[in-house]
């Protein structure tokens, strides 16, 4: 167990190479409880929406789900969010646990001026993500109806407790994430665990994401950099003219400085694991770092500058003082043979 953003948080159960296998093999369970959630409702709740998310929430359905980020006005990033369309004039947006209380702040004080009713739904969710290519079928022998197709969501009752099925995760796998009473959390959890779920922590959460080539913000992603810079330029829609989007617009024409530095994924070609503020020759730092167990080797990410970017392309990481050749690869770094 360790201290995360307030919570006390399993790290792992019976290791992470173990439940990280279970998840790409079978079906995992993570109790992901510590992510917060906004409310938003009303007649404006779309306008007040475009204008704190990068995405084009017109493009939203009932029912679905959209990546997003929030950006400060020089088009920092605040936060990545899922936001889910519940009704016509009602979304749910999914934080963050270390940015909660901030994006919470941010959404309230540029609800001003918006006929909208901003609520923080933190306390009222447990939030479980059950997550691998098996956890459909484990699902549906608790479910009393269909689950909701990728990116998107319903409600259902599963294992006698009715919740927000959502067809999302952080893993790179098929899977859902489910918010519910938090009274009734562990009895959905034990009937999980029960039907075949294999209980998963911190740690395969992170080398799961990490072989997807998802970003986590605070390491790979936060205030400092942009959309762009991250890889994340497809999740903005600068017409919609959100908060920042004329930065994000500006940092997406080349850098006459050759300054410009962009996030990659890179796997280590021998051994060695590269760690957070490892150095790259040449300019560049991982933030993120780990080991694959899928590849069997270090796999990370890391900002280089641009011109070094391209799949490939061949880094030397300073490992605690050992030089270590790594590889830029294309995301995800792990990916299932066909």
């Amino acid at each position: 167990m360790m201290g995360f953003a307030g919570w006390e948080m399993p790290v792992w159960y019976d290791g992470v190479v173990a439940e990280h296998m279970a998840v790409r093999r079978a079906a995992g369970v993570f109790d992901v409880s510590h992510m917060g959630q906004v409310e938003v409702r009303g007649p404006d709740a779309m306008a007040l929406l475009q204008r704190l998310l990068s995405g084009d929430l017109r493009r939203l359905p009932e029912g679905g789900a959209q990546y997003g980020l929030i950006c400060d006005e020089r088009g920092g990033i605040l936060d990545d969010v899922l936001t889910y369309r519940l009704a016509e004039r009602h979304f749910l947006t999914v934080t963050n646990a270390a940015n909660h209380e901030r994006d919470l702040g941010w959404f309230l004080d540029h609800a001003s001026g918006f006929d909208v009713d901003v609520r923080d739904r933190r306390e009222e969710f447990a939030m479980l993500a059950v997550q691998g290519p098996e956890s459909g079928a484990l699902l549906a022998r608790l479910a009393d109806g269909p689950l909701p197709p990728r990116n998107h969501c319903c409600q259902r009752t599963i294992a006698g407790l009715a919740m927000l099925v959502c067809a999302t995760g952080y893993t790179g796998e098929a899977g859902v994430e489910l918010m519910l009473d938090p009274a009734g959390a562990g009895a959905v959890w034990d009937a999980l665990v029960g039907a075949g779920a294999h209980p998963a922590g911190l740690g395969a959460r992170d080398t799961l994401r990490l072989e997807a080539g998802l970003p986590l913000h605070g390491n790979d992603i936060d205030e400092r950099r942009n959309p762009i810079e991250a890889g994340l330029g497809w999740a903005c829609a600068e017409q919609t003219g959100f908060i920042g989007a004329e930065a994000v617009a500006a940092a997406r024409e080349p850098d006459p400085s050759a300054r410009a530095e962009r996030l990659v994924c890179f796997e280590i070609a021998g051994r060695g694991i590269a760690r957070q503020g490892d150095r790259i020759e040449g300019g560049g730092v991982v933030t993120s770092g780990g080991f694959s167990p899928c590849l069997e080797r270090g796999i990370g990410m890391a900002y280089v500058p641009a011109d070094r970017s391209a799949p490939g392309t061949e880094l030397v990481i300073d490992v605690r003082g050992a030089a270590r050749r790594a590889v830029v690869r294309a995301k995800p770094i792990y990916r299932k043979e066909q």
